[in-house]
């Protein structure tokens, strides 16, 4: 959107005020859009956070629609990703200790999902341990193998797809009000990152969170996807609970790098999906050793073997281990998934086979 098209927006909206505080909606900044669509008009998208019911949302939309015509601009408006404050619940019963099978999606009354027949969550427990990195990789990976693939980064604070997938468009939204993921790489993705300014915080409160993810998993327009990745955000909080209650994931991918302290959290993320009664298909130890560009020496900078016996002492399978290399950073920077980019790389040998162990758990869950 032009400097000009934005300071249009937010004249517009100086007139228009949020019905559950009274406030004018123009100092949410990050959370309105005008999206220029393909025939050269105007798609006004504001994002609110907080619980807003369909009707008053209703409202708001026309409220918006006039004072944008009285600014020049006509076209459709959708109030979107309306938090609901009561969407983090409570968790199920605690499932047995061992590894369990994948499993299909569970039904949705939301047709959002409907036609996407696996999901699978990608955590960490803790960041900075390349969860991100590994999940957009392995999404591609998969829609290498010829499944109809998406990816769901469900980062509130730190969304990262728009970085690693080198996207800088804004979505859609659907005749139906939900949004229409962007493409890329041979796979659909969605990302808070796609709709708030990339140099503004979401400052929101854990419901407001919680809800956003919510709607992120359920009002978009998936479509028909044979896996639908979520890159989760880290921790265990209302957030997590929220998107593995609602989206009910096939089964859950465990990152850690082999230290200690990430092992520590990645043990936490394990004991949540089993909470919730999800499968855990592994663990998988990311940065397991340094290789140098010089040499090619190996450096095991965050120890070494750490994730594989954490694997063995929970009894979950062990995924395999990803090394790090300087194309891995460069990769990313650059927007352009590594198995894409240097596929002949250690890294992306690793993680290539990391898709073939999650595709093989689906053909045995098809199986059944």
């Amino acid at each position: 959107m032009t400097r000009n098209g934005d300071e249009t927006l937010l004249r517009a909206l100086a007139g228009v005020r949020d019905p559950r505080s009274g406030r004018p909606l123009a100092p949410v900044r990050e959370a309105c859009r005008l999206i220029a669509k393909k025939d050269g008009g105007w798609q006004a998208l504001v994002v609110l956070p907080g619980g807003l019911d369909r009707r008053t949302a209703d409202t708001l939309e026309r409220a918006i629609a006039e004072a944008l015509a009285a600014e020049g601009l006509s076209g459709p408006v959708t109030v979107a990703l309306v938090a609901d404050p009561t969407a983090a619940g409570t968790p199920g019963g605690t499932a047995p200790a061992g590894h369990r099978p994948m499993t299909g999606v569970g039904e949705s009354a939301d047709s959002g999902l409907k036609e996407v027949r696996h999901i699978v969550a990608v955590a960490s427990g803790k960041g900075g341990v390349g969860k991100s990195t590994v999940a957009v990789n392995l999404a591609v990976a998969l829609a290498r193998r010829g499944l109809a693939t998406g990816l769901m980064d469900a980062d509130i604070y730190g969304p990262s797809a728009p970085l690693l997938l080198g996207i800088r468009a804004k979505p859609e939204v659907s005749p139906v009000r939900r949004l229409v993921p962007l493409e890329a790489h041979g796979i659909k993705a969605m990302s808070m990152g796609f709709l708030i300014d990339p140099d503004k915080a979401a400052i929101w409160r854990g419901p407001m969170v919680a809800g956003a993810v919510s709607q992120l998993l359920h009002d978009v327009e998936w479509g028909a996807l044979d896996v639908l990745v979520v890159d989760m955000p880290p921790g265990t909080g209302d957030a997590q609970l929220t998107l593995v209650q609602r989206a009910r994931p096939s089964g859950a991918v465990i990152v850690s790098t082999p230290q200690d302290l990430a092992l520590a959290d990645a043990r936490r993320a394990v004991q949540m999906f089993r909470r919730v009664e999800v499968p855990i298909l592994g663990i998988v130890e990311n940065m397991s050793v340094f290789i140098c560009p010089h040499c090619g020496g190996e450096s095991a900078i965050f120890g070494q073997g750490g994730a594989a016996q954490e694997a063995e002492r929970l009894g979950v399978p062990f995924l395999g281990a990803i090394p790090l290399e300087m194309p891995v950073r460069e990769s990313a920077d650059a927007g352009r998934p590594l198995v894409l980019s240097r596929p002949d790389s250690a890294a992306a040998r690793a993680l290539e086979s990391l898709a073939g162990c999650i595709a093989g758990a689906m053909e045995r869950a098809a199986g059944k």
